[in-house]
């Protein structure tokens, strides 16, 4: 899968260097792989879950929230947020313009 955009990260864990090497697996797991639905992608990140049209990652032992959208027909994960466990809990993220709310 194409992974839109590396940087994202790369910004993350300049800030928080704990974040480093989990979010480097994590993409080196997702760039790997070509997953056609979420319960395939659910077989390497069991942990994943889907909130509404968001597919949720948890990194590095659940101290941080990776938040993606993921286009399985294009191949393409889009990442839209990458919080600690704190900011996630606020749910600033559900206020993405691409975020639908399932209510």
């Amino acid at each position: 899968m194409r992974v839109i955009s590396r940087r994202t990260l790369r910004e993350f864990w300049e800030k928080h260097s704990k974040a480093q090497s989990g979010l480097l697996l994590w993409y080196e797991r997702i760039s790997k792989a070509k997953f056609q639905t979420f319960n395939e992608l659910r077989q390497i990140f069991p942990s994943a879950d889907l909130v509404s049209n968001f597919t949720v990652f948890n990194i590095s032992g659940n101290n941080y929230r990776l938040i993606t959208f993921i286009d399985y027909e294009y191949q393409m994960v889009f990442i839209r947020a990458v919080l600690t466990h704190a900011e996630y809990d606020k749910e600033d993220w559900k206020n993405d313009d691409w975020f639908k709310n399932s209510q």
